[in-house]
């Protein structure tokens, strides 16, 4: 099993911002059996949000030729108690990319007030991928219908 922490994309710029939006439901599989008198969200999940989204506009940016690999994340805010039943607004933005690594910062909101961030997320790349696959991947995941919506 897959596990996807934003429901869509919602705006992506090459080189410079992702955000999208991310609903928590009671009904999250991550949430069976992990709390006993009451459901929380996990911190690490906003973690994880912030960087699957920016890892996206990494691979975006690199025109669908390299895929990312997570290795730090520092300065990481995260809430201690919050319960489901939220739509979440996630927003990340490159600082620098190279061929060989990407610097970016993320961060949650919920109804324009920030609940969580990560002021550094670093990623290694791995250029040995198929652009194709990893383009469709991309749409898919991203609830993206149609390649028009976004230029290679």
């Amino acid at each position: 099993m897959r596990f996807l922490f934003y429901d869509s994309i919602t705006r992506l710029e090459k080189g410079k911002a992702v955000s999208g939006v991310k609903a928590f439901s009671l009904s999250e599989e991550f949430l069976r059996g992990h709390f006993d008198r009451e459901a929380l969200v996990p911190g690490v999940i906003f973690i994880e949000a912030m960087a699957q989204l920016l890892g996206w506009l990494v691979i975006y940016t690199h025109d669908f030729k390299l895929s990312p690999i997570l290795t730090l994340v520092e300065g990481a805010h995260i809430p201690p108690r919050l319960r489901p039943g939220f739509k979440a607004d996630i927003y990340g933005e490159i600082t620098t990319t190279t061929k060989r690594d990407t610097l970016g910062s993320a961060a949650v909101f919920i109804d324009g007030q920030k609940i969580a961030s990560a002021s550094r997320i670093i990623y290694s790349h791995f250029d040995k991928i198929d652009p194709d696959e990893l383009y469709r991947r991309f749409c898919y995941y991203s609830g993206i219908k149609n390649s028009e919506t976004i230029s290679q």
